[in-house]
């Protein structure tokens, strides 16, 4: 039951992200990216990657089998992520998503520890 909760909560801190896909207006919140600038089409794409992150902690939520699979893919996703937002000097306006990403991260060492190392 704990790592069913564990895989929703990483499916939730992505499902932000993922519903810029669905409505654009929120990749100018979420990054501070104006809807004219170049980089906007680029990470509408990304919300629609998100979207597989979403599903994947979905799915490892009801289904072990994956579970290995969604540890990489979701370790990916956010440790990338922090890694980036670090090496380019932690911009104010990426602060949300870091610390989502940051207070998701014991959730994945936890489900990595189960998927990798069940009793």
């Amino acid at each position: 039951m704990v790592e069913r909760i564990c895989w929703a909560l990483l499916a939730l801190i992505h499902f932000a992200p993922f519903a810029a896909l669905f409505s654009p207006s929120m990749i100018e919140r979420l990054y501070d990216i104006a809807p004219d600038g170049e980089a906007f089409p680029l990470l509408h794409h990304r919300a629609a990657l998100f979207g597989c992150v979403v599903i994947v902690c979905g799915c490892a939520a009801l289904d072990p089998a994956v579970r290995q699979l969604a540890v990489m893919v979701t370790a990916l996703s956010m440790v990338s992520f922090l890694a980036i937002y670090t090496m380019n000097g932690m911009p104010e306006s990426l602060r949300t998503i870091a610390i989502a990403d940051a207070v998701g991260l014991p959730f994945l060492a936890y489900v990595a520890w189960r998927a990798f190392f069940p009793t």
